[in-house]
């Protein structure tokens, strides 16, 4: 959470700050670009990704309002919202099970996160839910999870949001 924390606090800076505002600009035209004839298959994970990415980027530009506590939820909720879609894209298209399996995680992790914070600012429609214990169906368990190979990439985005 402190890492979630520090994101938000300087993501409020930046969007206070008006020299940033063609770089934010910048981040929101975020697209990929796929030869059609070299990449075809790829095509729609290619545009739901781009789709999700710029939602999240619309989204996460709110105006400031006086209330640090609910400009920080304005901003990650999108932010956690759009790791969930574009988990949801690699769940639809990727083939990687290790990734499939990172995929549920961040799915599970992200939407509890956006429950947790809409339920702190008093949100009633997000009560507390309890962490999942038990794997999502057709996810693996913990104990096949660590059979898996791991790398440092896969590693770092685990802990992407830990607080170490």
């Amino acid at each position: 959470m402190a890492t979630t924390a520090s994101v938000a606090a300087s993501s409020l800076a930046l969007a206070k700050d008006p020299t940033t505002t063609h770089h934010l600009r910048e981040a929101r035209s975020i697209h990929y670009v796929a030869d059609s004839s070299d990449h075809a298959e790829e095509q729609p994970f290619l545009s739901e990704n781009n789709a999700a990415m710029k939602k999240m980027m619309a989204d996460m530009m709110i105006k400031p309002n006086g209330d640090v506590d609910r400009e920080f939820v304005e901003m990650m909720v999108p932010h956690h919202q759009g790791a969930v879609d574009m988990a949801h894209a690699e769940l639809k298209y990727g083939h990687n099970e290790q990734l499939r399996r990172l995929a549920q995680q961040i799915v599970a992790t992200q939407q509890h996160e956006i429950a947790v914070m809409r339920h702190a600012l008093g949100d009633r429609a997000s009560p507390p839910i309890a962490f999942p214990m038990q794997p999502q169906a057709g996810a693996a368990s913990v104990s096949q999870q660590n059979a898996a190979p791991h790398s440092a990439d896969t590693d770092d985005a685990l802990s992407h949001h830990s607080t170490n």
